[in-house]
Order: C-alpha cells, then sequence, then structure tokens
C-alpha cells in the first residue's frame, strides 16, 4: 500500500446565523454550528472534511466536536491517510460514538485519497456522475398559515418537491398538511418529517389520514428508542416509513431490516461516522432492495458536497435531503455543489472532494493545529 503519512490537522469552529429559525419537533436552530476539520500529509496533499454536531440527535456540540476531535487527531498523527480502515478503526478504539466529529476526519480522509488516487470522489468510491440529483426543500414546523405560505414559495422558487416538519398533535399537524396542500396543489410530492414526535398510536391515526395527500414517505415518525413499534406502524401505514434517527451505523440498519421495520432508510455522514460506514449501510440496503435517502444536518455546501459524491454509489439512493446551505446566510466554501433554480444539484470537477473553505475565511476563525 501507498503512503501519506498524517503530519497534522487543523480544527475550526464554524459558526454561521440562519436566514430564519429552523423549527423542528426537537427544537428550534438558528445558527449552523459545525466544526471543520483540515488533514495535512508529508507529500504536501491535504483533505478536508465538516461535520453539523446535532445535540438533540448524536448527542455532540461544536464545543464537543473540538475536544474529541483533539483525541482524534493526536491518534491519527503519523499513520497512513490512505489506510482509511486502520484510520477509522484507530478514531473508534480512541473514544465510543461521537460520530458526527468522526464523520468529519473520514471526509478528510477520504478526500486525500481521492485526490492521491487522481479521481473525482465519487470515482473513487466506485461511482459515476450519471444521476440526477434533485433537492428537496424543508418547511420547518410553525404556524399551518406559515407553512403553507412557505410551501408556495417554495414551489415558487422552483424545488420538484417539498419537505415538511411535523411531529405535533393529531389536529395541528393534519392542518398543517391541508393547509399547505391549499397552496400549492396536489401535483408536487411532500415528504413528511417527525423528528420522533408522535406516539405510536398517534402516528398510524396521522399517517392514515394524511394518505390521500400524496405523500412520499414520512421519517421518523416514533421516539428512537421505541423502534420496536415500527414494524406495527409499518404494517399499518399507508404512508412508507423511512428510518432516520434510528438508523446511525451499520448495526442499527442490520437491526431495521431484520425487524422489517422500515421501508426506507435515511442516511447521514454525521451519523454514519462518514462515509467508510455509510457504505457498509449502503451494502446492507442494496442487498435488500431498499431505497435509501441521503441527507445531512446543517452542513455548509462542503459537507453536502461529501454526500453528493455518496449518491452517486449506488442505484438505491433515490432521494436527496441537501436543502439547508440555501438557509445560511453567508457561504464560506469555495468550489463544491452549486444549486440550480430547481434544485438540481450540479457536482464540482476535479480531483477528490472539489470543495474547501476560503482561507481568508479559515484565517478568521480561532482555529487549532495538532
Amino acid at each position: 500500500m501507498d503512503k501519506l503519512i498524517i503530519t497534522s490537522v487543523e480544527l475550526y469552529p464554524l459558526k454561521i446565523k440562519l436566514k430564519e429559525p429552523f423549527k423542528i419537533s426537537l427544537g428550534i436552530l438558528t445558527h449552523a454550528e459545525n466544526v471543520i476539520v483540515i488533514i495535512h500529509t508529508d507529500k504536501g496533499i491535504s483533505g478536508t472534511g465538516e461535520c453539523s454536531p446535532f445535540k438533540t440527535i448524536n448527542g455532540e456540540s461544536m464545543e464537543t466536536g473540538m475536544v474529541v476531535g483533539t483525541y482524534l487527531a493526536q491518534v491519527l498523527k503519523g499513520k497512513n491517510a490512505l489506510d482509511l480502515a486502520d484510520c477509522v478503526h484507530s478514531m473508534n478504539r480512541v473514544i465510543y460514538a461521537n460520530n458526527s466529529i468522526k464523520s468529519a476526519f473520514d471526509m478528510a480522509l477520504y478526500d486525500i485519497a481521492a485526490q492521491y488516487a487522481k479521481q473525482p470522489l465519487y470515482q473513487f468510491l466506485g461511482g459515476s456522475n450519471s444521476k440526477t440529483i434533485f433537492t428537496d426543500y424543508t418547511v420547518s414546523i410553525d404556524s399551518p398559515e406559515k407553512m403553507a405560505s412557505d410551501a408556495h414559495q417554495i414551489k415558487t422558487a422552483g424545488f420538484t418537491v417539498i419537505k415538511v416538519k411535523l411531529g405535533d398533535t393529531i389536529e395541528e399537524d393534519i392542518e398543517r398538511i391541508r393547509r399547505i396542500r391549499e397552496a400549492v396543489g396536489m401535483a408536487i410530492p411532500l415528504r413528511l418529517d417527525a423528528n420522533q414526535g408522535w406516539s405510536v398510536s398517534d402516528a398510524v391515526e396521522i399517517l392514515k389520514q394524511l394518505a390521500p395527500y400524496n405523500i412520499q414517505h414520512c421519517e421518523e415518525p416514533i421516539p428512537r428508542w421505541d423502534f420496536m413499534q415500527l414494524p406495527f406502524i409499518k404494517k399499518q401505514s399507508p404512508i412508507k416509513i423511512m428510518a432516520d434517527e434510528s438508523c446511525c451505523d451499520e448495526h442499527d440498519a442490520q437491526r431495521l431490516l431484520e425487524l422489517g421495520a422500515c421501508d426506507m432508510l435515511n442516511i447521514k455522514l454525521g451519523k454514519s461516522s462518514g462515509i467508510y460506514g455509510a457504505k457498509k449501510i449502503i451494502a446492507l440496503a442494496e442487498a435488500q432492495n431498499i431505497t435509501i435517502q441521503m441527507g445531512g444536518f446543517l452542513e455548509s455546501r462542503l459537507g453536502f458536497t461529501a454526500a453528493a459524491h455518496v449518491a452517486l454509489c449506488s442505484n438505491n439512493i433515490l432521494h436527496f435531503d441537501f436543502d439547508t446551505p440555501l438557509m445560511f446566510e453567508e457561504d464560506p466554501v469555495q468550489g463544491g455543489i452549486t444549486y440550480t433554480n430547481s434544485g438540481e444539484i450540479i457536482l464540482p470537477g476535479g480531483n477528490g472532494l472539489g470543495a474547501s473553505f476560503k482561507q481568508a475565511y479559515l484565517q478568521s476563525l480561532p482555529g487549532k493545529q495538532y
């Protein structure tokens, strides 16, 4: 195996205000609070990664990511960046879980490996740029009137599918969808995301009542710890069920698939510890012909560029939730994916990830080097 020895690691906290608060059943977000990782090697090739820790989902924050990142940086220094399995296993031996910050290191390592191979990341992963990717755009949870207005703006902007955050009472959530359909018509598909907000009985009732509204699927209807009830909900629901918070790594995915708990899986690099783990989930889904959605948290265009590369690596990845960079008040990324007016995702050219952070922006942050 060729060698690129890791010589140093840079960590930066990234905090960017959102254009307006993003509201879900788990809370209200006003800023993206992320961590940037840059890994340097002895041959002059550097890789960039990013994570968006989510306190209520993966139990991490920007601050904990910066701390745990020091542990990971120290164990990786001196290792061969091209030995991805060894680097991933080394991080896992240092500390349990902390999947979000691990995903940023993983992303940077894959960026290095693909650059060294002189291939775009999707090609390095065995994919091809032959798939058209359209992101949805999300309506955060609010009053039925506000959500209907937001949905109408999204449709007018040219997006081809709308994602709707729910997770409230039966009456409120049904009214939200009813008002949204009045505003946008029945043709444009809707995706639902309850973010664990319903009880089992409420989930069944809501999903049955929303069946006539042209719903593609519903993400994580009940609390993640209650996943044993998902097979019952799946059987009762006329709307397809997608596992999200209950599906972090390949072990979760295997468990859910063995239970017959869901119709679809939602992969986020910040849940799977990065691309290395995501590939394992994809393999499980492919073996059972399960549809996958690639999504994310509040990563910038850099993090979603990595997700877009992964999305090109499996025919089972059919849904794409890459909208949150469009919610940022500023864009610190150079290169990376771009968005058309209809929400189509265009990947960058070049080798590796094809994205980095603007140097002037990095210099404005309180970074640390190890």
